[in-house]
């Protein structure tokens, strides 16, 4: 079992690089900024198909669809505790699965959104979650972006030093309620709780993502408060000449580069402390109880680019966020309250050159030793595994295992969103990694693929051979992403092919995959 890096490794990976050897604290690392490669070292799981979403290329304008189109857009399958699965398509349907895991339409969130936007790799219909108690109030909620053009409903919050006159677009948070919670299709009423102006030109990390914490119980503090993923707005690289703006990410009177958590309840109804919008700001929040009203009280972690997956240890309750990094890193953080995770003056590891006097976005500079070893702290809290641009380009989200495949139990799946690898790093050496020395950080192992055929023989595959077998065509990404069930086991899917898969322990005398428990 890995626990992590030696320290002289991690001394070499943080002030170093492969075939760089004048990289000093002074200069920019030039290639490879983590030279030790991703092992190989025959960790095996199965991947069975689930099924396929209905098609729906077409059914927005091909200058209104994002592009590659894909088949059906999946990003999220979420389980409920009466046993119904729900997966959306991102241009806007959410689907119910039956016993069978065969789909049919549960509500057309985008018919209710005439100025959503549909032609960003992530956009649309973004994310969707239910609350905790659902079968007994009915609610669910929703993420997606829209134009600001022509829109008539105004931002709730503003990046600071702009006008609703500088917003490109929105993004939302809306709250449904179904009249019906047993119901298979949705009836019912809607309320928005969140908008907020994107300045830059590009719809660009937009809110990825809304959960409530699974480790949550009745009566806890933490019970029915609605995170949201952490996102920088595009302010990074989303276009315009608002791009690259140091300047927004390391505030605390600003949405941008933070995960939130609310109270969804309108204050009218909890009688607590208003936010920025219709939702209640919980008095639990460490910025809430601060005493500074330059603070806002939403604000849960901050410092992030695009933390736009988040997810719990069910064990433990340990909360982590997967967030996409910018030229060179691609980072997995352990989440604490009041903690700043460094962006834009970190990217992993490293200090980001654009805070630098002529410095660039796309370039690292090595951290001092001092701060590298622990023995000078700089406030900011740093990622538990990584990987650099030489082994993929955007992390998916993760979760902690603990189901039915032996091989992955007490490790963290998760992988990169446009090669389509699959990748673990040990869970005891993440937690160990979480220690205030930025050093430490768990090494991290692929997960090598296959399939059975009728009679039971392996094929090693990659995600995108089974997505361009699916599609019959080449794949230019592969588009992942990794959801949950109820039972703890790990959905595959693509916003390329439409298709829904499991991992599974092997299939030699199992149940067939999908199978879930009610």
């Amino acid at each position: 079992m890995h626990t992590r890096l030696p320290l002289v490794m991690l001394l070499f990976v943080g002030i170093c690089a492969a075939g760089n050897t004048d990289a000093q604290i002074g200069q920019p690392i030039t290639s490879n900024p983590i030279p030790v490669p991703i092992t190989k070292r025959g960790l095996t799981v199965e991947i069975r198909d689930v099924v396929r979403l209905p098609e729906t290329r077409g059914l927005r304008p091909p200058d209104q669809d994002v592009v590659p189109a894909g088949w059906a857009r999946v990003s999220f399958v979420r389980d409920l505790p009466d046993g119904r699965r729900f997966v959306n398509d991102s241009r806007g349907m959410l689907y119910l699965l039956d016993r069978n895991n065969q789909p049919s339409l549960y509500a057309n969130v985008g018919a209710a959104f005439p100025f959503a936007v549909y032609n960003r790799l992530e956009s649309g219909f973004i994310g969707f979650d239910f609350h905790p108690e659902f079968a007994k109030n009915g609610l669910f909620y929703t993420v997606h972006g829209e134009r600001a053009s022509g829109n008539p409903t105004a931002p709730n919050f503003i990046p600071p030093g702009f006008t609703r006159a500088d917003a490109n677009h929105h993004n939302v948070i809306t709250e449904w309620h179904a009249t019906n919670p047993a119901a298979n299709t949705f009836e019912g009423t809607r309320r928005e709780l969140l908008r907020v102006a994107q300045i830059v030109t590009n719809l660009t990390h937009p809110f990825g993502d809304v959960e409530f914490n699974p480790t949550a119980k009745p009566g806890s503090p933490d019970y029915g408060l609605l995170y949201t993923s952490g996102s920088d707005m595009g302010f990074s690289n989303g276009g315009g000449p608002n791009a690259s703006n140091p300047g927004q990410t390391q505030r605390l009177d600003t949405v941008v580069g933070a995960i939130l958590r609310i109270d969804p309840r309108s204050p009218s109804v909890s009688g607590g402390m208003k936010g920025l919008g219709d939702y209640t700001i919980p008095s639990i929040n460490k910025f809430a109880a601060d005493g500074d009203p330059k603070t806002l009280g939403e604000i849960y972690a901050y410092g992030f680019r695009n933390a736009h997956r988040l997810s719990w240890d069910l064990t433990d309750g340990t909360m982590f966020a997967s967030d996409i990094g910018m030229n060179n890193i691609e980072e997995i953080n352990i989440v604490h309250e009041g903690h700043n995770y460094g962006w834009m003056k970190r990217e992993g590891l490293f200090e980001n050159g654009v805070t630098r006097p002529g410095g660039a976005l796309n370039q690292l500079f090595p951290l001092a030793p001092d701060i590298l070893d622990g023995r000078t702290k700089d406030g900011f809290t740093y990622p538990v595994a990584m990987y650099d641009h030489s082994e993929g380009q955007a992390v998916s989200g993760g979760f902690a295992y603990h189901g039915r495949i032996p091989a992955l139990r007490g490790k963290f799946v998760f992988g990169d969103i446009v090669r389509g690898r699959l990748f673990v790093a040990d869970l005891a050496a993440m937690k160990k990694a979480d220690d205030g020395i930025p050093q430490t950080v768990a090494p991290v192992e692929e997960i090598q693929l296959y399939v059975r055929d009728q009679s039971g023989n392996r094929t090693y595959v990659t995600l995108r051979e089974l997505i361009e077998a699916a599609n019959g065509a080449t794949a230019a990404r592969a588009d992942l992403h990794i959801s949950r069930s109820r039972d703890g086991e790990l959905f595959i899917t693509s916003r390329q092919d439409g298709v829904i898969r499991m991992l599974v322990p092997d299939s030699s005398g199992t149940a067939p995959s999908g199978a879930r428990g009610r």
